[in-house]
């Protein structure tokens, strides 16, 4: 079923364990992807289970599609932001739902496709828009025209870099004989500001640097907090949520979500990770952190 090349769904098992999908129940997956997650709630909620399957990203759509089209009318699939959550359960006429996920991460399809702008492993165009139809500046065009003050702001805050300030300074400078339009100028760039006996052992040096520009060219932590809240109050009684996130910020804004709606009660006291099996099958999946929840009445 899962686990096709290509895409690899993180934390599958526990995903559906805590959803608990059973026969006639709804389920939303806010951020479907290729669909391996939504393809697994459908399989364990059969022969009857639905699921509505919302990503804001059009490219990826087909992929889900493909994956999920044997299931028929049980699934359906709109390209939406899962900020506009409370719009797309009125517009689609749904009033409760009995299971939600939220898998914040980007899929395998965006980080591998190098015309995307996401990854660095394999040069191509500083892009990072999860909608590239919608518009909108790209991670060049922030390179490009934000003042060094700012741009550091953005590296500290999206990327929690210790080394923002230097990097903001190698970018100003470096910009000023030639503007940044590739993903393997800006790795270099960012590379050679961090003093080499600081470089992360896990990681590469400019990991942290495109997670941060990820982020502000997809604003992906604004309305982050009321998207959870939505979901939650739109829950039956004993319904769960679901929801992985890929780094601390998100999760910062995840943990206080759920801590802090009465609605519901924690399942997870502490974060549900990846074991070394996964890791190792799929290193992208490390820094994976599950929190689940389920409201009250069940």
């Amino acid at each position: 079923m899962t686990g096709r090349p290509g895409h690899t769904p993180v934390l599958l098992t526990q995903v559906v364990a805590f959803l608990r999908p059973i026969p006639d129940g709804l389920y939303l997956d806010c951020t479907v992807g290729p669909g391996g997650h939504a393809e697994a709630i459908l399989e364990a909620s059969a022969p009857t289970g639905r699921l509505v399957g919302l990503d804001r990203d059009a490219e990826v759509l087909p992929l889900a599609r493909e994956r999920l089209g044997r299931f028929g009318p049980r699934v359906r699939l709109l390209q939406a932001d899962y900020r506009t959550l409370r719009a797309v359960a009125a517009a689609e006429g749904l009033e409760a739902w009995d299971g939600v996920l939220f898998d914040l991460g980007l899929s395998s399809a965006q980080l591998d496709d190098p015309a995307r702008g996401f990854a660095f492993r394999r040069a191509g165009p500083l892009d990072m828009r999860m909608d590239r139809a919608g518009g909108g500046g790209t991670a060049a065009d922030l390179l490009r025209d934000l003042p060094e003050e700012e741009l550091a702001r953005v590296l500290r805050e999206y990327g929690e870099e210790r080394w923002a300030r230097r990097i903001a300074r190698r970018i100003v400078a470096a910009r000023a004989a030639a503007p940044f339009t590739r993903t393997d100028q800006l790795a270099e760039a960012v590379a050679g500001a961090i003093p080499r006996r600081a470089w992360p052992r896990r990681i590469h040096p400019a990991t942290r640097t495109f997670q941060a520009l990820r982020i502000a060219v997809n604003r992906e932590l604004e309305e982050l907090a009321e998207a959870l809240g939505v979901a939650i109050s739109g829950l039956r009684p004993g319904g769960r949520i679901v929801v992985i996130a890929f780094q601390s910020l998100e999760d910062r804004i995840v943990k206080r979500a759920l801590r802090g709606d009465p609605a519901v009660t924690i399942l997870t006291k502490k974060p549900v990770t990846t074991g070394p099996e996964e890791v190792a099958a799929n290193p992208r999946a490390r820094s994976a952190k599950l929190r689940a929840a389920q409201r009250a009445g069940g």
